[in-house]
């Protein structure tokens, strides 16, 4: 086990703070977190523009460095070799906390391999945010954050997240919300859904109901904004040893993977790897039938 002790470490290397920023009300930002800010060599952000709309509030004139999934892989090596060096990094994200659905997170393992000391200064999070004001359950839940763009892995995830008993958490585009409410109603089935947007901003909203009622929402309504879907988990008991497609046929299990959008070579080859069979088997029995 290697012991990173985060205020006492006194050796030649720098440290890489983890610092959450508002995720819309400015107010949110920590005393904590603007302090750290000013104090940093220098601050590495995944959109400069939008960071600069925070330093420029509070006065902060801290070098500003671009690290984002583009070049994550040249500008990571950077920091890194600053860090190793001795400075000083603060990572933000353009809200909340970083390293959760952006590139963060390989910076944050480099530094550990490394030897550098990672410190998070906490603060604001849309996830738990929209959780803890969705009216369903706190006791356990997971993150998903942002499904895939494609339709059949979407809705692939989406049957994977099935079982989970836990509240399901997501991120989604407005351009995708529509699709995406479709497909849970789909593969959950009408459970109950707390839609939230524009978290701490103006514009605040919470939509509570089923995913049914989603659904003819998103149909009617103008998607605008940014989403966190808060959706019930899995009330039913599922045993251990349950398969899911036991009670289907090779045939219904290929069938029920194209009523997903799948085409019968993805559907057959999908089949096969739940099985654990050779895909020959099941091309032969679905096209004998």
């Amino acid at each position: 086990m290697k012991t990173q002790q985060s205020y006492q470490q006194r050796d030649d290397k720098g440290t890489l703070y983890l610092v959450a920023t508002p995720i819309g009300n400015l107010e949110d930002v920590t005393f904590r977190a603007i302090r750290t800010l000013k104090e940093a060599d220098q601050i590495a952000a995944e959109d400069t523009r939008q960071t600069k709309k925070l330093l420029n509030h509070f006065d902060i004139a801290t070098k500003l460095v671009s690290y984002h999934e583009h070049n994550k892989e040249t500008m990571g090596k950077r920091l890194i070799d600053d860090l190793i060096e001795g400075r000083t990094i603060a990572l933000v994200s353009d809200a909340g906390m970083p390293a959760i659905s952006d590139p963060g997170y390989e910076l944050v393992v480099s530094a550990i391999k490394e030897g550098i000391a990672v410190i998070p200064i906490p603060g604001a999070n849309a996830a738990v945010t929209a959780l803890i004001a969705s009216g369903l359950s706190t006791e356990s839940f997971q993150f998903i954050g942002f499904l895939p763009r494609q339709k059949k892995q979407r809705r692939q995830a989406l049957e994977e997240t099935k079982p989970t008993k836990a509240t399901l958490i997501f991120y989604e585009s407005p351009h995708r919300l529509k699709d995406t409410l479709d497909d849970m109603l789909l593969i959950l089935g009408n459970r109950h859904v707390s839609i939230c947007r524009e978290l701490t901003k103006t514009y605040e909203e919470f939509l509570r109901g089923t995913l049914e009622e989603a659904v003819h929402w998103a149909r009617e309504a103008t998607i605008k904004g940014e989403f966190c879907l808060i959706v019930e988990g899995n009330g039913e008991k599922v045993e251990p040893e349950e398969v899911w497609w036991e009670s289907l046929s090779p045939v219904q299990h290929v069938e029920h993977y194209i009523a997903l959008g799948f085409r019968s070579k993805e559907a057959i080859k999908q089949v096969a790897t739940d099985r654990g069979v050779p895909k020959r088997d099941i091309y032969n029995i679905y096209h004998q039938e």
